[in-house]
Parts: C-alpha cells; structure tokens; sequence
C-alpha cells in the first residue's frame, strides 16, 4: 500500500518533472539547436503581428551610430574637462578625454539632426487613419535613441528593434512600448527593418550601420527590393568612408548605382529628397518582404 504522503510525493514529481511541462512553455526545450528554425519563426511572427495590431502602414529606417550623444551631453562632458583642466589637473589620460569630449560635442549635432528629423516626418505623416514613415530603429542609445525621442516629443509613435548582445543593450526609453521588440537573430531583425520601409536614413556610424546600409544597397541594386530613397546624413563622413566616384571609376558598379544614394547635412534635406521621391504622397501599404 502506498500511504498519502508518498501518493503525493510521486504526483508531484511528474508535475514537477521537465517532460511534463506544456511544450510551448518549456523555456529549455525551446532553447535546443533543433528548435532554432521554429524560435526563427516566432521572431518573424511576433513583430509583424505587433505591427499590424498598430496599423503601421509604411516606415523609415534610421540607422546611426550608439556612441553619439546629445549636445546638452556633450557640452556638459566638455565643461567637465575643461573645469579639470582649470584646476590644474595635467594626467595624460585628462588631455585624451578631452579630445574625446570635444570629438564628440562635434558629433553631437547628427544626434540632434535625427532628433528633428523624425520629429518632422512623424509630425507630417502620422494620422489616425494611417501611420506612414513611423520612425524605427534599433532600440539603442545614441541616433537611435535621437530618432525615437523625435517622434515622442512630437506625440507620435516609434518602433524600436532591439537585439541581444554580449553586453547587453537596455532599450531606449522613447519607442513606444506595444512596438519595442527584441531580437536573438540579426536576420529576423534586419527583415524586419525593411519589411514596411520606404525610406533609408543613415547617419555617422560603425560596422553595424555600415553593415547595414550595404545590405540596402545590395538589395536594391539586385532587384531584390523595391527602390527607396537612402540618404546618407553627414556629407563630409560620407565621402571619407564610402568613395563611391572611386567605386564607379574603377567599374566595380555601375554608373547609375551611384544615384541610389543622396548625401544630405540636414533634417529638413532628408525630408525634401523623401518628398522629391514620393511626390508629397504617402506610399501605398505594402507589407511583402
């Protein structure tokens, strides 16, 4: 005979056990290299679901780097060093954190040029009926924080694709939280980026806005993807990073690829080549990857 103690230890052994667990809530089981197709799936499935429940008809991508801070940031770094020096500090690691500070005071007014950028745009295009060129980024600090606090301070709605990452990377505070996602997968989050996109902007920034940019450019040039304007934000970065007179000259593209991209300084720049290209109109909702 089994007394009541044991029937209840033995019951609760079975709830207890992993092979019990419903499968769509077993965390360990979905975490198996034999599930990463269907986690894929679900990280295609969950953003378009969340996109559409908010009638996002179209969007524009802003890429740009995370380590570009605000110019009241900026300034106060500055004024931090400069008060250091003033008290007579002279450590050599003083004098390279004021060439950063300064560096970055210099960057600060891309920051404040997507900040207005999608103030702008989200101001124009966002209405009850549609949401059209609604601002996304990656999620992160520096332009993309920019971008997202632009449509916040406008009262208008941001998304924000965020991703895991060794050092992980807190959201900004601006996306509107029903369009925050996070991604494991570049290719899922990369998708997404350009799914409802039907304008590029990039700002100043590293390997990952290059990388980036250069799977637009590769995308449209191939046909693989409707063409849209992309505009590159810094005219002076832009010409010392990607030379592409030079890329034309020695034929490794061709003449026209050279005019798939506009190089602009400012935020209301961006917005007459999205108009130009659009003629004032907003484009037809098209959700097809």
């Amino acid at each position: 005979m089994i007394d009541p103690d044991q029937y209840e230890e033995l019951r609760n052994a079975i709830l207890n056990a992993p092979a019990y667990r419903l499968a769509n809530e077993d965390a360990e089981f979905l975490a198996q290299d034999d599930l990463r197709p269907l986690r894929i799936q679900l990280e295609l499935l969950k953003p378009e679901q969340g996109l559409s429940k908010q009638g996002i008809s179209s969007t524009v991508v802003v890429f740009g780097s995370a380590r570009i801070i605000s110019l009241e940031d900026a300034e106060k770094k500055l004024a931090n060093c400069d008060a250091n020096i003033r008290n007579g500090h002279a450590e050599p690691e003083l004098a390279e954190e004021h060439a950063a500070a300064r560096r970055q005071l210099a960057h600060a007014r891309f920051y404040e040029e997507a900040r207005r950028f999608s103030e702008l745009i989200s101001c124009r295009f966002q209405c009850e009926q549609r949401r059209d060129f609604v601002v996304v980024t990656g999620g992160g600090p520096g332009i993309m924080e920019a971008a997202n606090r632009g449509a916040f301070e406008a009262g208008a709605r941001s998304i924000g694709l965020n991703i895991t990452l060794p050092m992980e990377q807190d959201p900004n505070p601006f996306i509107t939280p029903e369009l925050a996602f996070r991604f494991q997968h570049f290719a899922m989050r990369k998708m997404h980026f350009l799914m409802r996109a039907r304008a590029l902007v990039a700002f100043p920034g590293g390997f990952g806005t290059l990388d980036e940019l250069f799977d637009v450019l590769t995308l449209v040039q191939t046909g693989k993807m409707p063409r849209l304007p992309i505009v590159l934000v810094g005219t002076e970065f832009w010409q010392r990073v990607i030379d592409i007179d030079y890329l034309v000259e020695e034929q490794f593209i061709a003449s026209e690829d050279a005019e798939l991209v506009a190089r602009v300084d400012t935020a209301e720049q961006i917005i007459d080549v999205i108009h130009s290209f659009y003629g004032g109109q907003p484009p037809t909702p098209d959700h097809g990857a």
